[in-house]
């Protein structure tokens, strides 16, 4: 066995499987989780009608060997989509690549990216990353040879990670940066000074910036999220250099080359705009409506952008969820899970993620439980 499998942690979920392992939830409430970040929309027709008509229009699909690089039709659809988002001119064919899944891509980035010392003795490289922050990152670095160093969100600057503070040292052995903006859990958004300060740290020390843009589509301010690659472009800098940039569809992934089922029906999915903007007006009305509510017994607000709360419980955040999920049947993820203690503090103590994935009925009636619980705790 890879020996450093040892080093990798529970996943979240996990972690919060154990901690529920001895409760049983209240019957009187049906089960509600905010936990795992699953869209539960409605799959938009256009792509279910997409995907079935290539099923009949060519069976053999199902059957033969896909190409890794894909259809150039599914990558003249991704140039398109990124020239119409992001006014961005860039070749289908060399600089583009489907993936089943963001989170399989970032493993084999960070495994392609770093190299390991030849010398045992020497020190390992780093890959930077966010504190709290999408596992696949930690268990990327650390199964890649490398050693993970952890950012701490910044409350005061809306949760965004605090890249200034990150001393010379540490960039001088980092050889990937892992940037996830909007942000998970959140949300927050890197404004371009930021990125040309990353871009200019990269330029110096050479390492690779993964930009994980998964979440660029669900906003609530009139300007959207910038992408790593518009931010590059408006610098000035259109060779991309050391940037590499993801984004998705959601709820795929796999691990493999795409099937030619599934590419048609991401064609129809990057090609159409109006699914886009009426799932983003689901969440916009979802968080309008039950952000107000949390506010009133949580320390919360409406988040840049992303589709999950990122709130302050006052106290011992595995305690709260436990209790929340053994009385009220509500399930969210603890913060700390979600986190590392790096740098004397783990920046998700004391709070909870909520993902507003379900239907706005079923959010409400979430956060109406967990304001009832807030406040017979308080008495």
């Amino acid at each position: 066995m890879n020996s450093l499998l040892s080093l990798l942690q529970p996943y979240p979920f996990e972690r919060l499987r154990q901690l529920f392992a001895d409760i049983t939830p209240n019957p009187a409430y049906k089960p509600i989780s905010l936990g795992l970040g699953e869209p539960r929309h409605a799959t938009p027709k256009l792509i279910a009608d997409a995907m079935m008509a290539a099923i009949t229009r060519s069976p053999s699909g199902l059957a033969s060997y896909p190409a890794t690089a894909g259809e150039p039709a599914l990558r003249t659809a991704f140039a398109q989509w990124l020239t119409h988002r992001y006014g961005l001119q860039l070749d289908p064919a060399t600089q583009m690549l489907p993936v089943l899944g963001s989170r399989e891509a970032l493993f084999a980035l960070a495994q392609t990216v770093v190299n390991r010392p030849a010398n045992a003795a020497d020190p390992k490289p780093l890959v930077v990353c966010p504190n709290p922050f999408y596992q696949i990152y930690e268990g990327a670095a650390l199964l890649a040879g490398a050693e993970p160093y952890y950012v701490a969100s910044d409350p005061a600057r809306n949760f965004a990670p605090n890249w200034a503070s990150v001393p010379d040292a540490v960039w001088q052995r980092t050889q990937l940066l892992i940037v996830c903006s909007p942000g998970n859990p959140t949300g927050a958004v890197m404004p371009l000074s930021e990125w040309q300060m990353l871009f200019e740290l990269s330029d110096k020390f050479g390492f690779v910036i993964g930009s994980d843009e998964c979440y660029s589509e669900i906003y609530f301010r009139e300007e959207p999220p910038l992408s790593g690659l518009q931010a590059a472009a408006q610098l000035g800098r259109h060779d991309f250099k050391n940037l590499i940039a993801l984004t998705s569809l959601s709820n795929t992934y796999h691990g493999s080359a795409m099937s030619p089922v599934v590419q048609a029906a991401s064609i129809a999915a990057w090609q159409d705009e109006d699914h886009v903007v009426e799932n983003r007006a689901l969440y916009r009305t979802k968080f309008a409506q039950v952000t107000p509510l949390l506010s009133q017994v949580l320390n919360v607000a409406l988040p840049d952008a992303g589709f999950y709360l990122w709130a302050d419980v006052a106290g011992d955040d595995a305690i709260f969820a436990s209790e929340l999920y053994a009385h009220y049947n509500v399930t969210v993820l603890p913060g700390s899970f979600l986190a590392r203690t790096a740098q004397g503090s783990n920046p998700g103590q004391g709070r909870i993620r909520m993902a507003l994935v379900a239907d706005t009925a079923e959010c409400l009636e979430a956060a109406q439980r967990i304001v009832e619980f807030v406040k017979t705790r308080q008495v």
